[in-house]
């Protein structure tokens, strides 16, 4: 089969698409002919060699999407639609960036669809990471306002269409004022430019802060998104686009302010508890939103791998194995 491995960490010239044996399916485990799978930061975390328990040679890839090949213990019919998320994928053993993956039975989930394989292989890891941010982590409720702070990522706008579609008031930033109209289409009510300090001019605008903050762009922006809420707000750290992993000389007395509270979110779990089916059909129906940025063919996994790394998807980039 062909798959994308991992020898050593690089950029993405260090990827390369070989022929592998196929995996041989076990009782407990899912064997899937995967028909897309999409990009994630994680898998260029992997890339770069910054994740400690990536074993090298590797097949990357934290999900994918496609078709039940064999399921020695019967959970699943053989030729059903599923999709896998987490769980280990692409760094405690290979991932989706190959033509079959096989997967612990635990981390599998059916689905019932008709949508195209690169609008489904936008929504596992996406739809999850939003939601699980949303909703365990933030516990938003209607009624409520949301900044989403680092808005144009693939995370961020599908935060952004799921809390405004649910009576959230969402405000959402890019770095690029040419990304407005973006955010303003999957559902923002106003869009603040990221300078990289803007909490003077979310309070302004919105009657002494927000409600609620989902930290995408990481480390750098946080202690200026928790004075981004007002008092008895919540702010959940998820992403790092900034590619930092630790906070140098952050002191919570005097970072977070008074009655205001820091979570983060790390999924996982929540793959197999979040309403992927009811989210699916959301999409299917046109009720939910989702922007893709960019369709690759897996041989172009080098140019798609290019692209992430530049952050200027513009939405989730899928790349498609046939």
């Amino acid at each position: 089969m062909k798959a994308v491995v991992l020898h050593e960490p690089g950029g993405p010239d260090v990827l390369k698409v070989e022929n592998v044996p196929m995996p041989a399916a076990v009782p407990g485990k899912v064997l899937i002919r995967v028909k897309a799978f999409g990009l994630n930061r994680h898998d260029m975390f992997a890339r770069q060699g910054l994740l400690p328990d990536v074993r090298f040679p590797i097949v990357l890839g934290l999900e994918a999407v496609g078709i039940v090949e064999s399921a020695p213990g019967g959970e699943f019919a053989v030729g059903a639609t599923v999709a896998t998320a987490m769980g280990g994928m692409g760094h405690a053993f290979d991932g989706g960036y190959a033509e079959y993956t096989l997967v612990p039975a635990d981390h599998v989930r059916s689905v019932v669809t008709n949508l195209p394989w690169e609008t489904l292989g936008a929504l596992p890891e996406m739809l999850q990471t939003a939601w699980g941010s949303l909703y365990e982590a933030l516990q938003l409720k209607e009624g409520e306002s949301l900044l989403v702070r680092g808005g144009t990522t693939s995370v961020g706008l599908a935060a952004t269409a799921l809390a405004s579609r649910r009576g959230v008031t969402v405000y959402a930033t890019t770095r690029n004022a040419g990304r407005r109209q973006l955010l303003l289409d999957s559902g923002a009510t106003d869009v603040f430019v990221d300078n990289g300090r803007i909490a003077p001019e979310v309070k302004a605008r919105t009657n002494g802060g927000v409600d609620k903050v989902l930290e995408l762009v990481g480390v750098t922006t946080l202690d200026d998104s928790l004075q981004c809420v007002k008092t008895g707000g919540i702010v959940c750290k998820t992403g790092i686009v900034d590619g930092r992993f630790s906070m140098q000389g952050f002191l919570p007395e005097s970072s977070i302010p008074t009655a205001v509270y820091l979570t983060a979110y790390l999924g996982d779990p929540q793959f197999m508890t979040m309403p992927l089916q009811q989210l699916v059909d959301d999409v299917a129906a046109g009720a939910l939103s989702v922007t893709i940025g960019k369709v690759f063919h897996i041989d172009e996994i080098v140019e798609a791998h290019r692209l992430m790394d530049s952050n200027m998807a513009g939405g989730k980039i899928v790349v498609l194995t046939g």
